[in-house]
């Protein structure tokens, strides 16, 4: 192990220095401070004589006086089944006051692909408790499902939601595929860059309702360094394959907030003076996000699965911003949270009109939910999509103009919202309340009007009685 005393350049997190003998990309490096404060970093890149270190710590306290030591291996992160339960900065180290972690392997955190022909196709479904989206967005196990939020939306009080509500419920025939206590799933929560307040509020969430005994919680901070926060997703998802592929688990995989990792990206690429991209984030960050959504999935002969829920904020709520434009192009649908919906204090405010899980034909059904969830769900979406365009209408003319079949409509989507999308955060749904719900729903609508739903359905869970003392009191 060679020890420099040759940096030429130290701007904003990184580190330049002369080398004198090749250095691999993505090595480790020591940094030693003329204080005695040894700091941790990473190659960057490396050409003849010079490398670039990116400090995961920050590059405070370094001069040209430090020395620089190349540990020769790349960042691992020591794994164990023992990490359930701990909570972890951002760079992985534990900070729950725990004992220390004894590692059953150290794997690399930048993973490998997993080989096509060894993946297995999405189709169990994961219950999150959530009408807004088991119901109308179905999340399947393998898949990548993003959220996509803007500033001020509550997509954290979401976010802790899923987290303590989600299970793999048994199959309906018996033959059970998860365990329904979710003894078998596993959350690793990776928070990049969030306040120390929305920092205690997730801690406090996490204890207070035992989620935390099945969870591993990375943490960094705003105003730890941006650095810092390229790693931490990639040590959640390697925490993550081991529990699913190692160890068996069913595991989601919650990241918050993936704007925060691309502004750090843009932060790096403006200091390592590269050309920029779309409003200047880099022109690889496409890439570098799939390298991060890819390693979702299942594996063909193991039992557990990695599925992944990013969460974003749109910047000025523009879902053409390259952050979620980009994750729309690499991911399997997302679920949107509206800002009006949630000034009229819906809890969660899911708009399902934008939501799409592309995965959910292949997740619901007979067998998997229950028969008739794409009936009632392609319903019900339909019924809503009328809803919402008749209100426009009545802007115009009033509602005393409309007939009195568009007057159901619009009644339909006032309950879809305060009735199916509204639930609170405490509430947890399994799939068959959710769907009675979408019956009783769809029961104040004359049966004609439900052309998308089998007959043999519609006599089997249409309440007719509702349905006639509803039109005796119109």
């Amino acid at each position: 192990m060679k020890e420099y005393q040759t940096i030429t350049e130290i701007s904003g997190p990184l580190v330049f220095a002369e080398v004198d003998e090749p250095v691999g990309y993505d090595e480790i490096v020591e940094i030693e401070t003329p204080q005695g404060e040894t700091l941790r970093g990473q190659v960057l890149e490396s050409s003849e004589g010079i490398v670039s270190i990116q400090v995961f710590e920050g590059t405070g306290g370094i001069d040209r006086n430090a020395s620089v030591r190349f540990l020769g291996e790349t960042m691992k992160m020591p794994v164990t089944e023992d990490l359930l339960g701990r909570v972890l900065d951002g760079s992985g180290n534990p900070i729950d006051g725990g004992p220390e972690i004894i590692p059953d392997q150290r794997q690399d955190i930048v993973g490998e692909a997993i080989n096509p022909f060894s993946r297995e196709y999405p189709e169990e479904f994961i219950q999150t408790g959530v009408s807004a989206i088991d119901g109308m967005n179905t999340l399947v196990r393998g898949q990548k499902l993003p959220i996509f939020s803007g500033s001020g939306l509550p997509h954290n009080e979401l976010a802790l939601q899923i987290a303590r509500q989600a299970t793999v419920p048994e199959e309906s025939d018996g033959d059970s595929e998860g365990d329904e206590d979710g003894s078998e799933f596993a959350v690793i929560f990776g928070a990049m860059g969030i306040t120390a307040e929305e920092a205690n509020e997730f801690m406090d969430d996490f204890e207070r309702t035992g989620a935390l005994e099945r969870s591993v919680v990375f943490m960094n901070l705003a105003d730890d360094p941006a650095v810092e926060r390229q790693v931490t997703p990639r040590l959640a998802l390697t925490t993550a394959e081991y529990l699913a592929f190692e160890k068996g688990y069913h595991v989601l995989v919650i990241l918050t907030d993936m704007t925060n990792y691309c502004e750090a990206l843009r932060e790096i690429g403006a200091a390592r003076e590269e050309v920029p991209g779309r409003r200047g984030y880099p022109g690889y960050m496409y890439t570098d996000l799939a390298q991060l959504y890819e390693r979702a999935g299942r594996i063909e002969g193991k039992d557990g699965s990695v599925t992944q829920i990013p969460i974003l904020t749109m910047p000025g709520d523009d879902d053409t911003h390259p952050i979620p434009d980009l994750t729309g192009y690499i991911t399997e649908g997302q679920i949107v949270m509206d800002r009006n919906l949630n000034s009229q204090g819906i809890e969660p405010p899911v708009n399902v009109l934008p939501s799409l899980s592309r995965l959910m034909d292949d997740g619901i059904g007979e067998g998997l939910t229950r028969e008739d969830h794409g009936d009632v769900s392609d319903q019900m979406y339909a019924a809503y999509a009328e809803g919402e365009d008749l209100r426009d209408l009545v802007n115009i003319v009033g509602r005393e103009a409309l007939s009195e079949r568009d007057n159901k409509f619009l009644d339909f989507a006032d309950r879809f919202e305060t009735e199916f999308v509204q639930q609170g955060y405490d509430t947890n749904r399994s799939i068959e309340e959710t769907l009675e719900l979408g019956w009783d729903l769809l029961s104040d609508l004359p049966k004609a009007e439900l052309n998308r739903i089998d007959e043999e359905l519609i006599e089997e869970h249409y309440r007719e009685d509702e349905q006639e003392a509803a039109e005796v009191e119109a």
